[in-house]
């Protein structure tokens, strides 16, 4: 008797209407399938599986215009966010075969009569990769493009709130002409996700999610050191206002790094910690430049600058923790405000929560900015590093001198000058510390957990000899 299997539904945060349904795979046939397809992936010379990724590139640019649609359909970002992500993804090759060949390349080292020493690396085996819903393509694509070019084979579980856009993810991968068993798009939820993290099949896990999500993850593996783990779990972001006479844009790049993708970024900004002397200066600023944002469906004309939060669950979560803060010594400076209980549609929130004695360490993934008054750099500093995350800090004002104090003291992967929280780039290292990450930064540094260190001494022919300890005949 055939077995009925589950069925997964995404829906429109805009509209709240069904997009894409699918059946939820098998786990054990998924890993079975990858493991048999591995040996003859991982044989390929690595110019074939470049030339493979590349065309897959290729093959996104050809899709461009549906995938950045769908993208902004089943996400809700506006179109041209959305578009800005396609172009990530096509870039992603070539910055994975650089990286590929700076970080893991061949090495040989002459050493005489002792013959060679030689340095190579090998792939893993079968890489599972969770991906998250705000980049729906980019994140998880940060993980697979590098992982098949060191040989890797990789099952991908999406969101299961963005699972159109990874299957159309996939679908460009094996029209390239990599096999749907060397590159898996996997149909599940969160069971299945922790169902694949834990058969002993599975060589490594990529993810990209909530710190909740990463620590179950590891301490499920904690046991088995064998297999490798990358986290990328967000953060509690600060950035920090010193002194500055450019307050307007001070103030555009708080909206920037808070509010872009409606805060659901990892790297946004959640705590903005400004001094005294530029506290009333820079807020009125930022609450004037707020209330001009557009908050609209993705395809709006005029292009909104956000669009809505993921789901309903995710904005009742947000207000509810504005409320909150609210509630427990914090004070508005403008609210956050939902027009529709039906839709995810919420307004930026930036409350001052200089006087509560508690401040809550915790990523609030949407647009809500808790505001911090304190009273010098020494003072702004210490509030920066009161948080076990560790993803990005940015800091606007000052002079170099005070930029290298700032750098030399922030406990952050990610720590910029003049620019936003999420200015990240593809060919730099993009990770954290503390419940940021577990020290395995993606993005060019990618490379490092996809294949690992082999060191070797090698001679054409057998040659050897003891030159102490032995009987004299």
């Amino acid at each position: 008797m055939s077995v009925v299997r589950p069925e997964l539904i995404s829906f429109e945060p805009a509209t709240g209407e069904e997009l894409w349904r699918g059946k939820i795979d098998d786990v054990d046939a998924a890993v079975d399938r990858a493991r048999r397809a591995w040996p003859e992936w991982a044989a390929k010379p690595l110019a074939t599986r470049i030339e493979l990724c590349r065309r897959f590139a290729n093959e996104v640019r050809s899709a461009s215009d549906k995938m950045a649609e769908l993208i902004a359909k089943e996400t809700g970002k506006p179109l041209w966010e959305a578009r800005s992500e396609v172009e990530a993804v096509m870039n992603k090759v070539d910055i994975s075969v650089t990286a590929f060949a700076e970080r893991t390349g061949q090495k040989k080292l002459n050493s005489g009569i002792q013959g060679t020493a030689a340095v190579r690396h090998k792939p893993h085996g079968v890489m599972v990769v969770l991906g998250p819903y705000n980049f729906p393509a980019h994140l998880p694509n940060g993980h697979i493009i590098p992982a098949l070019i060191a040989g890797n084979v990789v099952i991908f579980k999406p969101s299961e709130k963005t699972p159109a856009v990874g299957q159309l993810l996939m679908e460009c991968m094996h029209k390239a002409g990599i096999s749907a068993a060397v590159a898996q798009f996997f149909v599940g939820g969160p069971e299945e996700g922790k169902a694949l993290v834990a058969h002993r099949g599975v060589d490594g896990v990529l993810f990209t999610g909530s710190a909740q999500a990463g620590i179950a993850i590891n301490k499920k593996l904690s046991t088995n050191p064998g297999k490798i783990v990358a986290l990328e779990m967000g953060g509690n972001n600060p950035i920090v206002v010193i002194e500055t006479p450019k307050v307007s844009d001070a103030a555009t790049l708080i909206v920037q790094s808070a509010f872009t993708s409606a805060g659901q970024r990892c790297t946004a900004a959640r705590r903005l910690i400004i001094i005294e002397s530029m506290f009333d200066a820079v807020v009125e600023e930022l609450k004037t430049m707020t209330g001009k944002l557009i908050v609209d469906e993705p395809f709006a004309d005029p292009a909104p600058f956000m669009g809505p939060v993921i789901d309903n669950a995710s904005a009742d979560q947000l207000v509810e923790s504005f409320l909150y803060l609210l509630s427990n010594g914090g004070k508005a400076i403008r609210h956050m405000q939902r027009p529709n209980d039906d839709l995810p549609f919420i307004s930026p929130g930036i409350i001052d929560t200089t006087a509560m004695t508690d401040r809550p360490d915790v990523e609030l993934f949407g647009p809500l900015l808790q505001v911090i008054k304190v009273k010098n750099f020494d003072a702004a500093i210490i509030e920066a590093n009161r948080t076990r995350f560790g993803l990005s800090a940015s800091l606007i004002g000052g002079n170099p001198q005070d930029y290298n104090r700032f750098w030399a003291n922030i406990r952050a992967g990610i720590i910029n000058w003049n620019r936003p929280t999420n200015g990240a780039s593809s060919n730099a290292p993009f990770g954290g510390i503390g419940l940021s990450g577990n020290h395995r930064p993606a993005a060019f540094y990618a490379a490092d957990y996809c294949a690992y260190p082999v060191a070797s001494t090698e001679m054409d022919q057998p040659r050897a000899t003891i030159g102490v300890g032995m009987k004299q005949t």
